[in-house]
């Protein structure tokens, strides 16, 4: 370990990377030292993201994964871990969106919103935590959101998913501190994404997804002494 390379030879395991956030935040990752497995839904641009980090100079491989299903969430650590070898960094990046006022959304929506936002978080944390317990250390990053914070009209779904991230980053941080594992979740306002936040917004005035990618870094390199529990982001201007 190096410090220009302060995650070298660590295992880190993002969600949602293989564009957006996700795939700067396993960029970033990869140009620090660390060895990444990106997993998205998308296999194809999956791959291309994993070329990208290699071209970083780091290791990295791509697993697909449908993270709302535990079968698959096992199978995802298995193979990282076979690729890779124990899986040190976990960050919870996928997520999805979904606007509209509670009286016109349907089941089906409550549920792909709050099994892709939340379920996969528990699903994937409670999966890596006994090697990290093993191995007395690790870090698990759960990207959430300003609207974990705020309600606003037609955010009734994705708000709930991310409030109830932001509690079950809290749960998680008390029950894995006394094993070395630091759990910190990170609420950023509007990114410029793909995403499609509702209303219209100058993306230049938004957040860059390499912003979250830097408070990733800021989390991962404090001293072992303490963790930064939450981190709140906002834009200088308001787009």
């Amino acid at each position: 370990m190096t410090a220009e390379k302060p995650f070298e030879g660590k295992v880190a395991l993002v969600t949602g990377a293989s564009r957006g956030i996700g795939l700067a935040i396993a960029r970033q990752l990869a140009s620090m030292g660390a060895r990444v497995c990106l997993s998205a839904r998308d296999a194809k641009r999956l791959e291309a993201a994993a070329r990208e980090c290699k071209q970083a100079g780091a290791e990295a491989v791509s697993v697909p994964a449908d993270i709302t299903r535990a079968t698959e969430v096992d199978k995802l650590v298995t193979a990282t871990e076979g690729l890779l070898g124990p899986i040190e960094i976990l960050v919870n990046n996928a997520g999805i969106g979904y606007f509209s006022s509670v009286q016109d959304a349907e089941e089906a929506n409550w549920n792909s919103v709050l099994d892709t936002n939340l379920k996969a978080v528990f699903l994937l944390s409670r999966a890596v935590a006994p090697g990290m317990i093993r191995m007395r250390t690790g870090h698990i990053v759960n990207i959430a959101s300003l609207a974990g914070k705020n309600t606003f009209a037609g955010g009734g779904i994705y708000c709930a998913s991310k409030w109830g991230l932001l509690g079950l980053t809290g749960c998680m941080a008390e029950d894995l501190r006394a094993h070395g594992i630091r759990v910190s979740a990170i609420c950023p306002g509007s990114v410029a994404t793909e995403f499609g936040f509702p209303g219209n917004r100058d993306k230049s005035k938004m957040l860059q997804p390499d912003d979250v990618a830097h408070t990733v870094v800021m989390i991962l390199t404090q001293a072992p002494q303490s963790f930064i529990s939450e981190v709140s982001m906002r834009p200088t201007q308001k787009p």
